[in-house]
């Protein structure tokens, strides 16, 4: 867990000093007020990292949507990362990753009846979402955490178990969008990705490294991935799993997420990944690459073969011309958070104390 400076590109080395001073900068002009944050009166909750890469943001924010949806109405307000528009853009379940970016797609699809929406300026976002015509009582802000023209009412910062803060050093160097004493702006720290068994010592060993303020609180959550559903037709039948699981299916992994291993252990628990075509995260799909996919998926071996992806590529592979023979052929695998431990009531009864009372887990 704990080892030397996870530097991953050491000639920059020599630039990390010049972003850090810019980020510095930055923090402070707010801090002064002499850059704005700005406050809405109804719960704006923030979900964000520090790092660069996939901490399992999306997975939160779903989790964050099921819990308040029993009790209120929520939207989520997303940037749109690597959209090719610009403006506020609500997102519907037939618009393009090109428009609205695969993670807030994601979202619509699997929460139709959740506004979801696209706007890198979030003030202006956030007061859009206000004026529809079925107005959210809370509004959920997805990668937002270095966003500080907003001040959220509860800031959950999400940390990746698998590749320590305490670890790593400031881009360009390494991956920390900014120093980790500044996780003070956050109410909840999660450490995210984490084993199903992780034990009350490798816990307190994190927590310890982590150095965490008096006012955090630290949970802990892992991923669990549901059984594989068509992603061509309906995603209730279940029966295609029954044959990824024989003897002899040819199963191939197709992904463009920033950290594929928690997905591949597990699948690898259960079935034998015959090949696996991994892309960078974000990775936008084009017909070339559909030619790629189709050639290795021809040259599995045998006569059941199948195709697994995950929900964010699924959404991106939709738009695509897939040929017949390889559509029925792919299966999306489902993820969702788990808190380790007893770790649930107590964040519940965190968020169920912020939307009630308005007060978050500390002063931020």
């Amino acid at each position: 867990m704990v080892g030397p400076k996870n530097i991953q590109r050491p000639l920059l080395l020599p630039l990390s000093p010049i972003y850090r001073m810019a980020v510095a900068i930055r923090n402070l002009l707010f801090n002064l007020n002499l850059l704005r944050s700005e406050s809405f009166r109804i719960p704006v909750i923030s979900v964000g990292n520090i790092t660069v890469g996939g901490t399992g943001k999306t997975p939160h924010v779903e989790m964050l949507i099921r819990y308040l949806s029993e009790n209120y109405s929520p939207a989520v307000l997303s940037r749109g990362y690597k959209r090719k528009t610009k403006d506020f853009r609500l997102v519907s379940k037939n618009s393009l990753v090109s428009e609205v970016g695969d993670e807030p797609l994601q979202i619509k699809t699997h929460f139709p009846g959740i506004p979801v929406a696209v706007d890198a300026n979030r003030v202006r976002g956030i007061k859009k979402l206000l004026k529809i015509k079925h107005k959210p009582n809370v509004i959920i802000l997805d990668d937002a955490f270095q966003h500080r023209y907003v001040r959220p009412g509860l800031s959950i910062l999400l940390v990746d178990f698998t590749r320590p803060v305490f670890n790593d050093v400031l881009l360009p160097a390494g991956n920390l969008r900014e120093p980790w004493r500044n996780s003070r702006r956050a109410h909840i720290l999660i450490v995210t990705k984490c084993p199903s068994n992780l034990s009350q010592t490798d816990k307190a060993r994190f927590v310890e490294k982590l150095q965490p303020t008096l006012h955090h609180r630290v949970y802990f959550t892992g991923l669990t991935y549901g059984k594989p559903v068509p992603v061509f037709g309906d995603d209730r039948d279940t029966k295609g799993y029954k044959h990824l699981k024989k003897s002899g299916a040819s199963l191939m992994l197709v992904t463009g997420i920033a950290n594929p291993g928690p997905l591949i252990d597990f699948l690898q628990e259960t079935l034998t990944l015959h090949d696996m075509l991994l892309f960078p995260d974000h990775h936008v799909f084009s017909q070339d690459d559909l030619k790629v996919m189709h050639e290795r998926f021809h040259g599995l071996n045998g006569v059941e073969k199948y195709i697994l992806v995950t929900a964010k590529d699924a959404v991106k592979l939709k738009e695509l011309d897939i040929p017949e023979d390889m559509k029925k052929a792919i299966f999306q695998v489902p993820v969702k958070v788990e808190f380790i431990g007893r770790g649930e009531k107590s964040f519940l009864d965190r968020l169920n104390r912020y939307m009630k009372h308005g007060k978050a887990a500390g002063k931020a």
